[in-house]
């Protein structure tokens, strides 16, 4: 299917969080209780339409563990967009983040958009992380912030969505220059309508 843009995106964080659950519940809209551990990068994809125009999201699911994390790295470049996730019933994965972010600002374009996610918010008897405190980081560090669930579905549509909306928005502005050969990497423009990359694993 043609399509205006592609926006590549990056899920960071610790192990453990959900990220790999977001990126099933976002594509497959299915939620997966016992998942294995990522293995370096796993990908998926999935058409959006933002103001009457088409665009496919190419996501790119990372490992979290600290010995995948220059794996990790070389996913940065490129990326016009980045899921941060935390799980709201551990703090250590809310303590980490001030890492994951330095990390993500170091090895990517000054102007990717990056959504702070607090996952697994349908756990709240669990709960560790105040939402007042993720959004508190996240005004901290000019984030955009929601809190999701991947078992339930609840704002994982939205955090993708919101994110892509974003990037459009600063493509409009011309904060993105897709002309750009360091911003096309990312975006691909009108590009790549035929990269045919499907769904699996790269290490």
């Amino acid at each position: 299917m043609a399509y205006a843009y592609l926006f590549k995106y990056i899920i960071i964080g610790d192990t453990g969080v959900g990220k790999s659950c977001l990126l099933l519940q976002f594509t497959d809209k299915r939620f997966q209780p016992v998942h294995d551990l990522t293995i370096g990068v796993e990908f998926g994809a999935r058409m959006i339409t933002i103001d009457g125009k088409q665009i496919k999201l190419q996501i790119w699911d990372t490992a979290g563990q600290e010995s995948f994390r220059s794996i990790t790295r070389s996913y940065y470049r490129g990326a016009a967009g980045a899921l941060l996730v935390y799980d709201i019933t551990r703090r250590d994965t809310f303590n980490h983040l001030t890492t994951w972010l330095e990390d993500a600002r170091q090895h990517s374009n000054s102007n990717m958009v990056i959504m702070l996610i607090g996952n697994k918010s349908d756990l709240e008897s669990r709960r560790e992380v105040k939402k007042e405190e993720g959004e508190a980081f996240a005004r901290e560090h000019g984030l955009i912030f929601m809190e999701t669930s991947a078992k339930t579905a609840s704002n994982v549509e939205e955090a993708f969505i919101n994110t892509a909306k974003e990037i459009y928005e600063k493509i409009q502005e011309g904060v993105f220059d897709i002309n750009n050969e360091i911003i096309r990497a990312g975006l691909f423009g009108l590009f790549c309508g035929g990269c045919g990359m499907e769904q699996g694993t790269f290490l």
